[in-house]
């Protein structure tokens, strides 16, 4: 239990925001207080604070001026500096991760559909980048969302050996070979892998913490979908899907973010429409998830959401409230309450912790 900062990605454009907040956060008492604007910087749709603890990286979601920018933290006031911006090769920047030496930011563009590697220099700095690839395959059937690739998640396997996409219009999980002597990614064999109802439109995806099983939400018909992971070959096997909105439920929903808690017990996903985070207990054993509950975000459309480093606490942002509300879990139930923390932000839309060393 300690101390710890929490950065705060938003969309300016057609709001009150300035760019990313920082906030202090006291995980023994979940006390949240603001430290203002942290750096100005245009429609910072995702942000990722590197493992160094030193830099973090924003994508900058701009259409065909997108770029994704390198800060230097001061972790005592909590300010960014910027050091560098670079174009994110793509259109709408939606999603950053690293790889497992911590030597380079994945980048995946969503109205393009391309994915980007970036090696980070010794400074904190991007440097130019070291793979760029567009997703290919054929599309979903849903005309309005699945015209083409639209690459929405991308993260590196444990072993640093495989990269794999979430494409929403490709309704497919891409697998790539991801070389970090070279920062170089190749489409794996086999590469499109596509385990999903037809219309799925996968968004986000997350490996268990043993890394056995693989879990993908779509967005389009709001399902989590199990799969055990074949780490040899970046290969999955399909477990079942759960649907994430109660039955009858006849509203729109846009199903938007997945997490396992840090016990690997309870999985969370948030409803964009319905409002709510729906709560799935994991068999250990099998990987299957089974459903423990719906809570409301307190506010409209939680289009992110995450859990503290400690496991206790789980803040999701409310991007048409302007608010985050903070929840505290039951490690025993994965039940949410809310713990009466409220965060008045224009536009949330991603949440970052770092450690205060």
């Amino acid at each position: 239990r300690g101390q710890y900062l929490v950065y705060v990605g938003t969309y300016t454009t057609k709001t009150e925001s300035k760019g990313i907040y920082a906030y202090e956060f006291d995980s023994a008492t979940g006390k949240l207080t603001p430290k203002g604007v942290a750096a100005e910087t245009p429609d910072p749709s995702w942000v990722a604070v590197h493992p160094s603890g030193k830099v973090l990286y924003a994508a900058n979601e701009a259409g065909k001026a997108s770029t994704v920018s390198a800060f230097a933290i001061d972790a005592k006031n909590g300010k960014l500096t910027i050091l560098n911006q670079l174009p994110s090769l793509g259109e709408d920047p939606c999603y950053l991760s690293f790889d497992k030496t911590g030597k380079y930011v994945l980048v995946a563009n969503y109205s393009s559909g391309t994915i980007a590697v970036f090696p980070i220099l010794a400074d904190g700095r991007l440097g130019e980048h070291t793979a760029m690839l567009k997703d290919q395959g054929a599309t979903g059937p849903n005309k309005e969302r699945q015209e083409g690739p639209h690459a929405h998640w991308i993260e590196v396997s444990s072993d640093n050996r495989f990269a794999f996409v979430a494409d929403l219009g490709l309704d497919a999980i891409l697998s790539y070979r991801f070389d970090a002597s070279k920062g170089s990614l190749t489409p794996n064999k086999p590469f499109f892998l596509r385990p999903l109802t037809a219309g799925a439109g996968p968004r986000h995806a997350t490996f268990s913490p043993g890394g056995g099983h693989f879990y993908v939400l779509s967005e389009i018909n709001s399902t989590v979908t199990a799969f055990a992971y074949a780490p040899d070959h970046g290969v999955f096997g399909y477990l079942g899907g759960v649907p994430m909105l109660p039955a009858g439920f006849e509203g729109r929903n846009d199903a938007a973010e997945i997490a396992i808690h840090q016990s690997g017990k309870w999985l969370f996903a948030s409803n964009r429409g319905h409002d709510s985070i729906a709560v799935f207990s994991i068999d250990p054993a099998s990987g299957k998830l089974t459903a423990a509950g719906g809570f409301p975000t307190g506010g409209r459309e939680p289009r992110h959401f995450a859990l503290d480093p400690t496991g206790q606490y789980l803040l999701a942002e409310n991007q048409l409230s302007g608010n985050i509300v903070e929840f505290r879990i039951d490690p025993a139930t994965g039940k949410l309450t809310a713990t009466g923390e409220v965060l008045q932000v224009p536009s949330p839309v991603c949440v970052a912790f770092l450690v205060k060393r």
